[in-house]
């Protein structure tokens, strides 16, 4: 049985692997391979740790803004499968909209319903938090990840952002927003 709660800080391993395996599928060809190649599970569960932490204390869960964000952790017959994260808007000049930061699913969970409870989780605690829109961020080319949100009512806007990947630079992102 699918299971969606919150994160804690035991759950940075299975995070990381949900994380690393599905950027190596979603964005193959999409980001350059040896970045691909780089991704290592241990580095992401040493990120993923000191993440859960902060967001579990309350504060600024990272380098974008001040905003701490939650993380949610599908689970699957005691594995995670996927997670989503979410919180106030991180771009300076969207501070008061909720802002879906990551949602992924193991690939080997795709097309499960995993990201569909994901999201639907992820927005309704945006909404109970006072937000009245949200907006993502999703690589351009992902059309996946674009037909998925378009599925569940998000439309890209229009706006994008180049280079600004945190640890990966030269992304090229869409955002895509809706009313919440």
């Amino acid at each position: 049985m699918l299971v969606i709660r919150d994160a804690t800080v035991r759950d940075a391993r299975g995070v990381a692997v949900v994380h690393v395996d599905s950027w190596r599928s979603a964005y193959a060809g999409l980001i350059d391979q040896d970045v691909l190649d780089r991704q290592s599970v241990d580095a992401r569960t040493e990120m993923w740790t000191t993440w859960i932490e902060r967001s579990l204390a309350g504060e600024s869960t990272d380098a974008y803004g001040p905003v701490p964000h939650r993380l949610v952790v599908a689970e699957l017959d005691g594995r995670i499968v996927g997670w989503a994260s979410f919180g106030g808007g991180r771009d300076e000049d969207l501070r008061e909209q909720g802002e879906i930061a990551g949602l992924y699913a193991h690939p080997d969970a795709w097309s499960q319903g995993i990201g569909h409870a994901l999201i639907r989780r992820a927005e309704d605690a945006l909404r109970a938090e006072g937000w009245a829109r949200g907006y993502l961020w999703v690589l351009n080319g992902n059309e996946r990840a674009i037909g998925f949100y378009r599925a569940h009512g998000w439309a890209v806007d229009g706006a994008e952002k180049f280079g600004e990947g945190g640890s990966v630079e030269g992304l090229h992102e869409l955002r895509m927003s809706r009313v919440l």
